[in-house]
């Protein structure tokens, strides 16, 4: 997982707002959407492998996936955690 130096220096590449780690349940609930086929990144590509965890903006609106312990930092590879803003950019 991430360090918490390392977490402490990581913003959003964005709007630079400070990340946390994704509570579970956001990527649970995101998990689900995958399983349902409805999930898309900001790039508009649908999200089809699970999210094992995640960092989120301050905000809660973009979590960043976390893949082989390495944080998908790309603005488009951001996913919405509002089912409305799925895929917009």
């Amino acid at each position: 997982m991430i360090s918490e130096d390392l977490l402490k220096i990581l913003v959003c590449p964005e709007t630079k707002q400070p990340l946390a780690v994704a509570p579970q349940e956001t990527v649970d609930a995101l998990n689900t959407r995958i399983r349902e086929g409805a999930l898309r990144d900001r790039a508009g590509e649908k999200v089809e492998r699970p999210i094992e965890a995640g960092l989120i903006r301050r905000d809660g609106r973009v979590l960043y996936a976390i893949v082989d312990d390495i944080p998908r930092m790309l603005i488009e590879r951001g996913i919405p955690t509002d089912q409305d803003t799925a895929g917009a950019s």
